[in-house]
């Protein structure tokens, strides 16, 4: 299952409840981008890419297989 660290990295590096990183980091709406840091939805690859793009990351800093899960 592939998991992502959205959560975390919005709350320890931008310090910011979803709506306002949605609307002042990521340009999404939260509609899109709540499901995905939930880990409910994957979302597509243009959206990660696009998540990451802001952040200034790779996406494989955001996305992370989690070895845990069968």
């Amino acid at each position: 299952m592939v998991k992502n660290r959205l959560k975390e990295i919005r709350m320890k590096e931008y310090m910011m409840n979803q709506k306002e990183f949605c609307e002042k980091v990521l340009n999404i709406s939260r509609y899109t981008y709540n499901p995905i840091e939930g880990n409910k939805v994957q979302g597509n690859i243009e959206t990660a890419m696009n998540i990451a793009k802001a952040l200034k990351r790779k996406v494989e800093d955001i996305w992370y297989f989690d070895n845990e899960a069968k």
